[in-house]
């Protein structure tokens, strides 16, 4: 079998050439085309230790997500990604600069942890709170989240974060959005039943075309009990620094939890 493992990755800014060597030699060939959940492509310079731990530490971490001879992709097998079994496996889709998705591996060392995120400086941030902790339960694909979940075996994720995606406010731009029919029908295959998938968003209009298509979709139900439910961060939530600058600017965030309904029929 030849894999080929593609992804979408930003443009990166000083140390392009040597983030490039890296990507190439993880077997990672770029793809213009592709829509990332975060939206941006252009990353400022970075730092000599990321740079080296971009050689070093994520070549041990990334995920590859292969196509057989007939360019379909073979699941992935979750159960060798991890030194150790973990009791569960949650995903985090467009991790910024990795401070909640570490805060979860911290909290919960046995759960691995999958993080999602094209955008090469915010790899390089998670890369080096990695290092510096030394942990053990986050593996990291560093490309587009669609195509990641088309790879995850059935029933296979307890958790779903999605964390102030981009919320391309521009019309013309809509299509770009994470959330859709569907992404949810894709996501609802990979979840477990009762599995939470947490959003949140500093962007009303944005709100509400989460809730619209959440609300719609058969394989999700809201856990909210009343018309506070969706300004509370979740007791184990991470205030970001993303978040902090939204409070100070005086936006309103939202955070929406969903749960993965039992379905009879997993073909949703």
């Amino acid at each position: 079998m030849t894999g080929v493992q593609t992804c979408a990755l930003p443009i990166f800014g000083r140390g392009s050439a040597h983030c490039l060597s890296v990507i190439h030699r993880l077997g990672l060939p770029l793809k213009g085309g592709d829509v990332m959940s975060n939206g941006r492509r252009r990353g400022r310079a970075m730092r000599p230790k990321r740079l080296a731990l971009t050689e070093e530490l994520l070549p041990k971490l990334a995920l590859s997500v292969v196509t057989d001879d007939r360019g379909e992709l073979v699941p992935l097998e979750l159960a060798a990604l991890f030194d150790s079994a973990p009791r569960d496996i949650w995903l985090e889709i467009g991790f910024g600069a990795g401070e909640h998705l570490v805060a979860q591996a911290r909290a919960n060392p046995d759960v691995g942890l999958i993080g999602c995120d094209p955008f090469f400086e915010g790899v390089g941030k998670l890369l080096s709170q990695i290092d510096a902790e030394g942990l053990k339960n986050i593996r990291i694909f560093p490309g587009e989240a669609r195509r990641l979940i088309s790879a995850l075996p059935v029933a296979c994720l307890g958790k779903v974060f999605a964390l102030f995606p981009d919320p391309w406010p521009k019309k013309r731009h809509h299509k770009r959005r994470l959330v859709n029919r569907g992404f949810l029908d894709a996501l609802a295959r990979v979840m477990c039943d009762d599995g939470e998938f947490r959003l949140s968003t500093d962007h009303d209009e944005h709100g509400r075309w989460l809730l619209g298509f959440l609300l719609r979709h058969e394989a999700f139900s809201w856990t909210a009990r009343g018309p506070g439910g969706w300004r509370a961060r979740p007791a184990d939530g991470v205030l970001t620094r993303y978040e902090q600058k939204a409070l100070a600017a005086d936006r309103t965030c939202i955070y929406l939890q969903f749960k993965r309904r039992k379905i009879g029929s997993r073909s949703l």
